[in-house]
């Protein structure tokens, strides 16, 4: 099996509004895929999609050969929602073992080697809302891969953190890679962007672009990602005008 998730040509529709139009992209495994785009291009909508949460209207989503939704793939993912799905009365080691069960996994070692890889075996029994909010991304993070599994979502996983919680973060990343490990991260950060093997530009549901960030800015002619970004819009916005 060469890719980790296979979307093709997938449609979703939230009460008139187009959040995916026709949306097709591969994640090679043991790789991170960025998404990048605008608040509303699509980005959770896809992420969420992919994770078996969403239904496409059309299309097809298949993830580590299997097409979703499917439940018992499920603790072979990970995922790490834009807002904190934690519970804040319970502690750091409470709300990852929580998760670690959910998938069947309920390892005292893992979560013990986790909650360290975070950076919060000295607040392990404190209570979530007592945590700040770099230490609840991290703790959210925590939740996501205490299972170890093959593919980590990962949406907007850096908001709010700080610039060396983010860089850990990323250093962590790479190392998941390594082990084989299939990551997407969604961002409109474009410094990010660079971190990532392969990038997606998104904007309304479509996907402008694809390739590598050299790649992108290569064929904008630009030396700037966020300046490529401007130009593949421009130039979708020309072809919608035209039709």
């Amino acid at each position: 099996m060469t890719n980790a998730v296979e979307v093709q040509a997938v449609h979703k529709r939230f009460k008139g509004i187009n959040a995916l139009r026709g949306l097709t992209l591969s994640v090679e495994r043991g790789t991170t895929y960025g998404l990048l785009g605008p608040n509303g291009a699509g980005k959770t909508t896809l992420i969420r999609t992919i994770a078996g949460l969403l239904s496409p209207d059309s299309g097809e989503v298949k993830v580590l050969d299997t097409r979703m939704p499917n439940k018992p793939i499920l603790g072979r993912v990970g995922y790490m929602t834009q807002s904190l799905a934690l519970y804040e009365e319970l502690s750091v080691r409470q709300n990852v073992q929580f998760f670690a069960e959910i998938a069947g996994k309920d390892d005292a070692k893992a979560i013990d080697e986790v909650i360290a890889l975070v950076d919060l075996s000295k607040r392990a029994n404190s209570r979530v809302r007592e945590l700040s909010g770099g230490m609840k991304q991290r703790c959210s993070l925590a939740c996501a891969l205490v299972h170890r599994p093959d593919l980590v979502l990962l949406d907007e996983p850096t908001v709010g953190v700080d610039p060396q919680l983010r860089v850990q973060f990323w250093e962590h990343f790479r190392r998941l890679n390594q082990a084989g490990v299939t990551l997407i991260v969604s961002s409109h950060v474009m410094d990010e962007a660079e971190r990532c093997d392969k990038l997606g530009f998104l904007r309304d549901g479509v996907m402008l672009a694809e390739g590598s960030a050299d790649e992108l800015r290569q064929r904008a002619g630009t030396d700037n990602l966020e300046t490529a970004f401007l130009r593949f819009a421009e130039n979708t916005n020309g072809k919608e005008q035209s039709s």
